[in-house]
C-alpha cells in the first residue's frame, strides 16, 4: 500500500490532499519535535533523507523553521528538490536543500548542526552504517530517528508488493531499532528515549482513509490512471500546508480531537497499533 509513493510522491504536490491519516501523524510528529526545541532551543537542524513514506515529501521540519531554526534538508531526486524548495518558497519559510544521491557522506562540518532527524527514510540510504557515522559525526546536540512500527499490523500491508528487483533502492533491513541502536551506540551515542507514536483509532493502512475504502469498495480502483484520480480528489483537501500558512489555526485542534486515544492506549495495544516508533539519542 505504502509502497507506490515510491512511484507516485509527486501526485502529493499536485493536490496536497494527504488525508485524516497523514494530517493527525504530522500533528503528533510536530508535538514531539517541539517539545524537544523547547528543551534545548535548536538554532539548526538537519533531515536526511528528506523523503520518507508519508504524503508531501521534505516538510516535516517547517514547524521548526517557523521557529526560526535553520534547516538542512537532503534528497536523492532532484526534481523533488525542486518541488521542496517551492513549497517552502510558497510557505514563506527559508530552507537549505542539497542533493545526495547515496547518504554515505553528509558534507557538513563536524559538530554543526544541532538536530538530526529522519522520518520513516532510513530505508533509502546506501550503507547504514556509513550514513550513521556521519550523522553522528555532524549532530552536536539530539538526534531523533523515527521508523515504521514494524509491530505494527498494517506494516506487512505497506510493504505489498515489495521486492528487492522492483525496489532496490529500498532496504527494509535498515529500519530495526536494535540494529540502529546498536550502530548508534558504536559511534558514542545513546538511547535516551524511545516509545511508540503515532498511534490514532485506526491501522496504519498506508494511504488516506478515503483511498483505502475506495480500494475496499470499488475493485477496479487499482487500474485507474494515477492522474484521474488526482482530479477526483475532494474540493477541501485535508492538508497540514494551510496551517502553515496562517489559513487554518484550527487544524492541530482538529487532528488532537483523535489524540485521547493514542494517550490512553496501553503499551501493549501500541505495540501493535502505533504506526512509528521514535529513538532519542544523545552522545
Amino acid at each position: 500500500m505504502a509502497i507506490p509513493i515510491i512511484n507516485h510522491w509527486h501526485s502529493y504536490y499536485e493536490s496536497p490532499h494527504e488525508g485524516l491519516g497523514s494530517s493527525y501523524e504530522r500533528i503528533i510528529l510536530n508535538r514531539l519535535i517541539l517539545s524537544l526545541h523547547d528543551e534545548s532551543t535548536y538554532e539548526s537542524a538537519l533531515e536526511s533523507p528528506c523523503f520518507g513514506f508519508t504524503g508531501i515529501s521534505g516538510i516535516n521540519l517547517v514547524a521548526l523553521a517557523q521557529r526560526s531554526c535553520k534547516i538542512h534538508l537532503e534528497d536523492h531526486d532532484a526534481t523533488r528538490i525542486f518541488l521542496i524548495r517551492q513549497t517552502w518558497e510558497e510557505l514563506g519559510q527559508p530552507v537549505h536543500l542539497r542533493f545526495n544521491e547515496s547518504y554515505r557522506k553528509l558534507d557538513y562540518p563536524d559538530k554543526s548542526i544541532d538536530f538530526g532527524f529522519n522520518f520513516s527514510a532510513l530505508w533509502f540510504v546506501e550503507d547504514l552504517p556509513d550514513y550513521l557515522g556521519e550523522l553522528c559525526r555532524v549532530i552536536r546536540g539530539d538526534i531523533l530517528l523515527c521508523v515504521p512500527n514494524q509491530s505494527g499490523i498494517g506494516f506487512k500491508g505497506q510493504l505489498k508488493g515489495y521486492s528487492p528487483e522492483l525496489y532496490p533502492r529500498l532496504k527494509p533491513k535498515y529500519i530495526d531499532p536494535q540494529s540502529i541502536t546498536y550502530l548508534m551506540k558504536k559511534n558514542g551515542w545513546n538511547l535516551v528515549d524511545a516509545d511508540f507514536i503515532d498511534c490514532p483509532p485506526w491501522p496504519d493502512i498506508g494511504m488516506s482513509k478515503e483511498d483505502y475504502l475506495a480500494t475496499i469498495f470499488d475493485k477496479d480502483v487499482s487500474q485507474r490512471d494515477r492522474q484521474e484520480r488526482v482530479r477526483q480528489r475532494p474540493a477541501k483537501e485535508l492538508s497540514i500546508l494551510p496551517f502553515y500558512r496562517g489559513e487554518d489555526p484550527e487544524f492541530p485542534k482538529r487532528m488532537m480531537r483523535y489524540y485521547p486515544f493514542e494517550k490512553l492506549a496501553p503499551s501493549i495495544l501500541k505495540r501493535f497499533w502505533a504506526h512509528h516508533y521514535y529513538m532519542l539519542f544523545r552522545s
